[in-house]
């Protein structure tokens, strides 16, 4: 397994558009991807949970990478918050 955190630059948070992004990123993987916040997780591949997390500007996330492909997927998904996020 492998885990980062990461604080949240963009102004509106995790809004509608890069959640959608971070969906179709996630689905291409085999390995589970999972954020964490304030206790709360939501499985990255699942829209309405990432969005229900209610992830504002500021806040830190953890993300958390595990399966057959967790390198290749962790990379992605880390490169994909500091491209969008």
């Amino acid at each position: 397994m492998k885990k980062f955190e990461y604080v949240i630059k963009d102004e509106i948070g995790i809004h509608a558009r890069p959640a959608g992004l971070l969906v179709k990123e996630s689905k291409k993987y085999e390995s589970k991807i999972a954020i964490f916040k304030d206790g709360k997780k939501a499985e990255a591949t699942k829209l309405m949970a990432v969005m229900g997390l209610g992830v504002k500007c500021g806040n830190t996330i953890k993300v958390e990478v595990e399966g057959a492909d967790e390198d290749r997927a962790f990379e992605a998904v880390k490169t994909f918050f500091e491209t969008n996020l």
